[in-house]
Order: C-alpha cells, then structure tokens, then sequence
C-alpha cells in the first residue's frame, strides 16, 4: 500500500497549498526514477504526519513540470505552504533527502 500521493495537474496546487509537501518529478521510464521511489515511500512513512509525499507524473502533467521548470528527472522538490523551498536534482541516497526535510520539520512535530 502506497503511502504517496498522486499528483496531476489538476490537484496538485491543492495538495501542496499547506504544510510540507516533498513531491517526485518522474517518469515510468526513467531509471533513477525507480531507484529514489522507495526511498520516497521510505521517507512517506517516517514523517507520517509531518511531510506529505507526493509523486508526478511529468509526462502526463507536463504544465506543473513546465511551470516548475523540471528539466531532468528525478527532481525531487520540498514545498513548505505552497512555495518551493528545497530543490534535489537526481537520485540522491536517503540520508540526503532526510538533511533537506529535517532543516523544515519542526522538532517537536
């Protein structure tokens, strides 16, 4: 059972309009890709409650991948209330992911 969102186009400034949002730019056919997805649902479950992880699909929503300007994949980007905060280029190993959300996750959360 997944414990990431799924994100479109359509839901996907409602999803990240509040809190900590760490979303997954990827695509089915893209290596690293599916070697960081794991991590992310690793990550999903340890900060259950206090970042939302979210994955989207850039070549089926290519406006928000457009709009964010998502150039290579995977790029992995953190939202705090809906603003860009955090910006991972490629497959990055799980203690680099947990360094960018530990700096925003409050510590009495």
């Amino acid at each position: 059972m997944s414990k990431t969102t799924e994100l479109t186009d359509a839901n996907f400034a409602s999803e990240i309009g509040s809190g900590l949002v760490l979303v997954d730019f990827w695509a089915p056919w893209c290596g690293p890709c599916r070697m960081v997805s794991p991590v992310l649902e690793e990550l999903a479950s340890d900060y259950a409650g206090k970042v939302k992880v979210g994955k989207l699909n850039v070549d089926d929503n290519m406006r928000v991948a457009q709009e964010f300007r998502v150039m290579s994949i995977p790029t992995v980007m953190l939202f705090k209330d809906g603003q860009a905060v955090e910006v991972m280029i490629g497959a990055q190993p799980k203690s680099a992911y947990q360094a960018r959300l530990n700096k925003h996750v409050p510590v009495d959360a």
